[in-house]
């Protein structure tokens, strides 16, 4: 029997109980349930040209804290008191430095909270907890104070066209602040968005917006009937069940921790601590599919997260999609992996940290990561391992790729290589993120010799095979892509949505953490 302690509301114990689930998980699945029927009627009786903007920033920011209350009980004051205090710094500092002392205090605070769950209560305990928003919370408060740092104190010239295009031009007032930090469609479980996509969502904007010129200047309107998002959210629905039947199946039966078991160890065959390694982290990535699925699929109910159109002139709804199942598992590379494994995270480390460092960009947006994430020791031998992973996997792609793009049997051969040393990659790197703590993470590494950490270092000393102007071909390759991409958005004219988030933008946006590691 589920008899897990919440600080939440215990009305849904019964059906805790009948599940076998902790009464923290089922408040969270429930409310994000609930969140996807209020979205669906948000969008049907709050609709932009029906409602004024300031009633639908009031019933969403409501909705939301309602949510936080019900599944985090007073815990839920922690949002206020984080997203209030920033405001407050916001104001008093003014928009020169405030964007450095609103990074300070939000990040602090969210570590703070995080040693006392961590340390206060259940250690490792997987459940749903309020540092997770706060998360995301935190996410939005730095993302906005640098937004409106450039849009109202850097002049135009010294941003970049991503910062161009993100630049908030006006103080938000209180109410459209807290209706960005703590509304219903993304409290919970986020995903990240700009301050500009949200405003403009609530405002009816999105769906008749023409792209903004290099000057980053408000958008000129084009007529367009609103798209109806409800294709895409039965398909990521149809996902997120698939995804649940498979966590509260297989996963179960499929433990990470058994990699680690002294008789497993003791008797396996390499081939099986291979397969069960792969099998059981294939295993342990539904629950990230189903959160982060649902909590899309909520923002696009409410007709947020509409992206333009493609060429066949159909709607794209993954403005804020924070993953790409099968291109997580069909990786043949670490950098494919990561390029589509919490997008919108390696946005914010990019547009808060690796583009504004002056000193060791790399090392800075490492240790933001690091941070963020949380104070389990497994996360930072998980980022450790990473960095010495796609470091090692770029080598291995500049040095041989070119070798095996003809013919196409051979670059088959590659693909099918690539794709199982990337997946064995993968799966060593993150067995501490899952386990969470030094002693049985070491323990996991120590029964595999280390092997990987050791070829990582090793062909880390060949070196690189340069090309013309001194670049890797895997460097030529970027700069290609990032020409085709350009010209590409520039094609787009009025058929696509104004927002840095399109398909090229965030390819290019998501490199950042690969190509930065050269330095």
């Amino acid at each position: 029997m589920a008899t897990t302690s919440t600080t939440g509301s215990t009305l849904l114990q019964p059906l805790s109980n009948a599940v076998q689930l902790p009464i923290d998980q089922v408040n969270f699945v429930v409310c994000q349930l609930f969140a996807l029927l209020a979205a669906i009627w948000f969008r049907t009786y709050l609709r932009s040209s029906k409602t004024s903007s300031f009633i639908r920033h009031v019933v969403a920011t409501l909705l939301g804290l309602y949510l936080a209350l019900f599944c985090f009980g007073w815990y839920a004051l922690h949002f206020l008191v984080q997203s209030g205090i920033s405001y407050c710094i916001m104001i008093i500092i003014g928009v020169e430095n405030m964007h450095k002392y609103c990074f300070v205090f939000a990040l602090g605070y969210l570590t703070v909270c995080q040693i006392t769950r961590v340390y206060i209560f259940d250690y490792g305990q997987y459940s749903a907890d309020f540092s997770g928003p706060m998360m995301i919370i935190t996410q939005k408060i730095t993302s906005l104070a640098y937004e409106i740092h450039d849009g109202m104190f850097r002049k135009d010239e010294e941003l970049t066209s991503s910062q161009r295009g993100l630049a908030v031009r006006r103080m938000p007032s209180l109410l459209e602040y807290l209706s960005y930090n703590c509304n219903f469609m993304g409290i919970l479980a986020g995903p990240l968005c700009s301050y500009r996509d949200y405003i403009t969502f609530i405002e009816g904007r999105a769906h008749h917006r023409a792209p903004p010129g290099a000057s980053g200047k408000e958008d000129m309107p084009c007529e367009r009937a609103e798209p109806s998002p409800n294709v895409a959210v039965i398909q990521k629905l149809l996902v997120c069940g698939l995804s649940l039947f498979f966590h509260l199946t297989i996963s179960k039966t499929l433990p990470v921790e058994y990699n680690i078991d002294e008789h497993f160890q003791a008797t396996a065959s390499w081939p099986t601590k291979v397969v069960y390694l792969y099998v059981s982290l294939l295993a342990a990535r539904p629950k990230y599919y189903f959160a982060w699925t649902l909590a899309d699929a909520i923002n696009n109910a409410a007709g947020f997260g509409f992206r333009g159109y493609d060429e066949n002139g159909t709607a794209r709804w993954d403005l804020i999609s924070n993953l790409r199942i099968q291109q997580i598992e069909m990786s043949t590379s670490f950098k494919m992996f990561l390029d589509n494994w919490n997008i919108q995270t390696a946005l914010w480390l990019k547009r808060v940290c690796y583009e504004r460092a002056s000193v060791s960009p790399t090392i800075q947006t490492f240790i933001l990561s690091a941070i963020w994430h949380g104070v389990y020791p497994g996360y930072y031998l998980t980022f450790l391992t990473g960095v010495v992973m796609t470091l090692a996997a770029r080598a291995m792609r500049s040095n041989f790729r070119h070798y095996f793009i003809e013919p196409p049997q051979l670059k088959l051969l590659y693909d099918v290589l690539t794709w199982v040393v990337t997946q064995i990659a993968i799966s060593y790197t993150v067995v501490p993120f899952v386990l969470l703590s030094v002693n049985p993470s070491l323990a996991f590494y120590s029964s595999w010799y280390y092997c990987l950490h050791i070829a990582g270092i090793l062909v880390l000393l060949l070196p690189v095979k340069k090309t013309q102007r001194g670049k890797t071909p895997h460097e030529n390759v970027q700069l290609s892509r990032s020409k085709q991409c350009d010209e590409r958005e520039n094609s787009l004219g009025q058929n696509s949505f104004s927002t840095t988030n399109n398909v090229c933008n965030q390819n290019q946006e998501i490199a950042f953490r690969h190509s930065s590691l050269k330095q």
